[in-house]
């Protein structure tokens, strides 16, 4: 009994030392991280490239629009159309043209789904150089700093930063973005 009752000491106070240890090695850990934050945001708003990326959207959604907008009218004649004369049609003449009122809108529908799809390939095509460019840029700034890492301090999402750990790169990285 007396062996147990030794054995159990000695594994509590093991533990006990163990325990300390690995929470002094987690305060060492902890103030030897640094980090650095910034709104990414306003960082990719920053980059020269970022004004010609949403002039080419806005031009690329314009042309989208307007075609839009003539399938829309050409749909809304053949529909007037069809108003118009229903009482007059046989009846054949009637269900075939409510078939291609229904294809038209279906084609309409189909074609409004793909162009949402596809102005989002566009965008996201067009921003991923600039995303690619300030991430590089972060990397650089994070290593010349020694960061472990940068936060995105957008939309107050990080209420509060201790000066001691945390430092604002904010300025550097637009400048570097700017070169």
């Amino acid at each position: 009994m007396k062996k147990i009752l030794f054995l159990f000491i000695a594994m509590v106070s093991l533990c006990a030392q163990a325990q300390n240890d690995t929470t002094a090695s987690v305060d060492s850990v902890q103030v030897a991280f640094r980090f650095g934050y910034l709104n990414y945001d306003e960082a990719l708003k920053a980059m020269p490239d970022y004004g010609l990326v949403q002039e080419q959207m806005a031009t690329l959604k314009t042309q989208y629009e307007a075609e839009q907008k003539r399938v829309e009218e050409d749909f809304n004649r053949k529909y007037e159309e069809f108003l118009e004369g229903q009482r007059e049609f046989p009846k054949t003449i009637l269900l075939k043209r409510q078939t291609e009122l229904q294809e038209l809108m279906q084609k309409n529908i189909e074609f409004k789904a793909e162009v949402r799809r596809q102005l989002a390939d566009a965008e996201r095509q067009a921003m991923q150089p600039l995303h690619d460019r300030l991430a590089q840029v972060l990397a650089e700034v994070a290593k010349a700093h020694g960061l472990a890492y940068v936060l995105n301090a957008a939309n107050r999402q990080l209420p509060y930063i201790d000066p001691a750990y945390g430092q604002d790169v904010q300025a550097e990285v637009i400048a570097k973005l700017s070169e």
